[in-house]
């Protein structure tokens, strides 16, 4: 982990207890007189802290600096990524956030689940942890649309992904783009996108939803 999440971080006084404390206390090991760094997310700032107390069931930290450091992709990353199973969006969410995916808007296609609900506070959470391990200094945004005309509207520019012979994306470049959920989009979705703005990957196999999600953030991040 390269530094710990706190809301509060920037502050004068800190004290941590419950999953911080436990975390520094059991995991790091830290002790009284050690330094650490905390960020609060909102900001590209990073907070070293001297441990000025500590016992078994908090601890309290001295603000010692704070300066500026942005780590992030070299590109920005918008995805538009049509509802599937939310243990699936947990799976691959922590990866997309490594790679550097400025946003997510999940969107009711016509082919989703309506069953299927996000639990928004979980995937926080997750990606909470996975910038705390990745070093991430900003948060990944998302956000709920209700279909695929109203995610357009509010992003006018963006690209399809779906079977295509002549763009392919590792030969593009794009900030926001749509993937289908398992069974790809119907006629209609397709027919809101110009040809010139429906991309593919040059391969022969299907993919899942979640695998072109990856593939796609790779291609154009890394």
């Amino acid at each position: 982990m390269l530094y710990l999440y706190n809301q509060n971080a920037g502050t004068p006084q800190l004290s941590l207890e419950g999953d911080s404390h436990r975390y520094i206390f059991k995991v790091r090991r830290h002790k009284k007189g050690d330094t650490i760094y905390l960020r609060n997310l909102k900001d590209g700032f990073i907070h070293r802290y001297l441990i000025t107390f500590m016992d078994k069931r908090s601890s309290n930290l001295s603000l010692e600096e704070s300066f500026v450091l942005d780590v992030k992709a070299k590109s920005s990353l918008h995805i538009g990524w049509c509802i599937i199973d939310p243990k699936s969006v947990e799976k691959v969410l922590p990866s997309l956030n490594e790679m550097g995916v400025e946003k997510i808007s999940f969107i009711y296609c016509n082919r989703s689940q309506k069953s299927f609900k996000l639990d928004f506070k979980r995937l926080e959470k997750i990606l909470l942890n996975s910038s705390q391990q990745s070093g991430r200094s900003q948060i990944m945004k998302l956000e709920m649309v209700e279909n695929l005309v109203q995610f357009l509207e509010k992003y006018p520019q963006s690209k399809m992904l779906n079977f295509s012979e002549d763009k392919f994306i590792s030969n593009s470049t794009f900030s926001t783009i749509v993937i289908g959920c398992e069974g790809g989009f119907d006629e209609e979705e397709v027919a809101l996108f110009e040809k010139e703005n429906i991309f593919g990957f040059d391969t022969p196999l299907v993919l899942k939803s979640e695998s072109a999600v990856c593939a796609v953030a790779s291609k154009v991040l890394l």
